[in-house]
């Protein structure tokens, strides 16, 4: 008997659930770009080491909104859940969606001060780091506070799907906001 199945169907299911137990943590990253501006998070101070804590990059308007969005789009899913009985999909809840979108820029923000201190500048590229700090970040802050839910929902081929899919749909979506003038850089 397999561990894991083999079968099409199953591993189809588990990348649409993979999708839509992660959109309230794709989400943040995008919005916050879109949302950015303003105060610094860091208020412009430096670390010990003479470096930006975060960067001009990371603003309270960004963070607030990009958390705000992942939430509003968690709140939908929760409806759409509801609405058209999806009751197959993982199970969304208010504290799931709001620890989702809140770590996913935590994520970001620990990522950003790791890069200040290794001296790489805002916006530079940082490989893998840039794909995988929402991820990180999201699941790290749902097992300190809602583990159960990780448990849950977190099955190995969901693992798999959003191992694969983030970096791909990071990239997409980078690509896009610097299209269309959200994004000083394409990654």
């Amino acid at each position: 008997m397999a561990l894991i199945s083999t079968d099409i169907g199953y591993w189809i299911f588990a990348g649409l659930a993979a999708l839509w137990i992660m959109i309230p943590a794709y989400v943040p990253n995008s919005a916050a770009a879109v949302f950015g501006g303003g105060t610094p998070i860091d208020f412009g101070r430096t670390f010990s080491d003479g470096r930006r804590i975060f960067g001009d990059g990371k603003t309270y308007r960004g963070f607030i909104g990009g958390v705000l969005s992942g939430v509003l789009v968690g709140l939908i899913e929760i409806w759409a859940a509801s609405a058209f009985s999806l009751g197959a999909l993982p199970r969304q809840t208010f504290l799931s969606i709001t620890l989702l979108a809140i770590g996913a820029l935590l994520g970001d923000l620990a990522k950003s001060f790791l890069k200040r201190r290794l001296g790489k500048e805002q916006g530079e590229s940082w490989f893998l780091a840039d794909q995988y700090d929402l991820v990180i970040g999201s699941f790290l802050l749902i097992l300190l506070v809602y583990p159960q839910w990780l448990f849950e929902n977190i099955t190995l081929p969901i693992a798999v799907w959003i191992v694969v899919m983030t970096p791909l749909l990071h990239r997409v979506v980078n690509i896009i906001g610097y299209y269309i003038g959200v994004k000083e850089v394409p990654w």
